[in-house]
């Protein structure tokens, strides 16, 4: 019987990694989307959501059925109710990915970004997913060390979301409101994104060692 469990157990940690790795291949699509005005990439982002929506579901099923059934306890209690958690944070990933997608649509045949924020674009979407890569490396080791540095990874991602303020500010920004606002929106997009990977990582130290890590909390 426990053989069982612990069986539907790391199905369910599986289950996960292959959920969050639908979130880093949406974000690399929408972020390629988004520099190279390309609309047919941005639509399949967005169809593509419903796919990591569906594993979600799929997730808090089981792990409600473990519950009922098997009566996990201690670190197995942590893993069943965290991976409902971690569901939540891949879902809004992926959802966060949608929206950088949505944009890029909104504005094609023109790029939403402007050449005074292309690379600082570029580097927050390689930095996010990296981060995204890495919580899913995590979610299959389940090693606490790096699921830690998850947080120190993420202050790249901090401070190029900082500098793009200080661009959106300087009374030399000459691309108009509109892009304005899309410039602010985009930048938060990726810097939620990155949140939510560091957040996966502070649920798997929980479920390592009982304990969460103090940093940022999310909004």
């Amino acid at each position: 019987m426990r053989k069982a469990f612990h069986d539907e157990l790391a199905a369910l940690c599986n289950q996960l990694a292959e959920m969050c790795a639908l979130a880093v291949s949406a974000m690399q699509r929408a972020n390629e989307a988004l520099l190279d005005s390309d609309l047919s990439l941005a639509e399949q982002v967005i169809a593509d959501h419903e796919r990591i929506a569906a594993y979600g579901h799929r997730i808090e099923e089981s792990a409600f059925r473990l519950l009922v059934l098997q009566q996990p306890v201690a670190s197995e209690l942590r893993t069943v109710v965290g991976s409902m958690h971690i569901a939540a944070d891949i879902d809004r990933m992926g959802a966060l990915a949608m929206h950088v997608a949505d944009i890029s649509r909104l504005r094609h045949p023109q790029c939403a970004v402007p050449d005074e924020v292309r690379a600082s674009f570029t580097d927050m979407g390689s930095q996010a997913v990296r981060l995204a890569q890495t919580a899913q490396e995590v979610l299959v080791s389940r090693d606490p060390e790096a699921a830690a540095r998850l947080r120190d990874e993420d202050d790249a991602v901090d401070a190029e979301h900082r500098h793009l303020f200080t661009l959106l500010l300087d009374r030399q920004w000459e691309d108009g409101v509109c892009s304005a606002v899309d410039v602010a929106l985009l930048g938060r997009y990726y810097e939620r994104y990155a949140d939510h990977a560091v957040e996966i990582g502070k649920r798997v130290i929980f479920e390592a060692t009982g304990g969460r890590p103090t940093h940022k909390k999310l909004a």
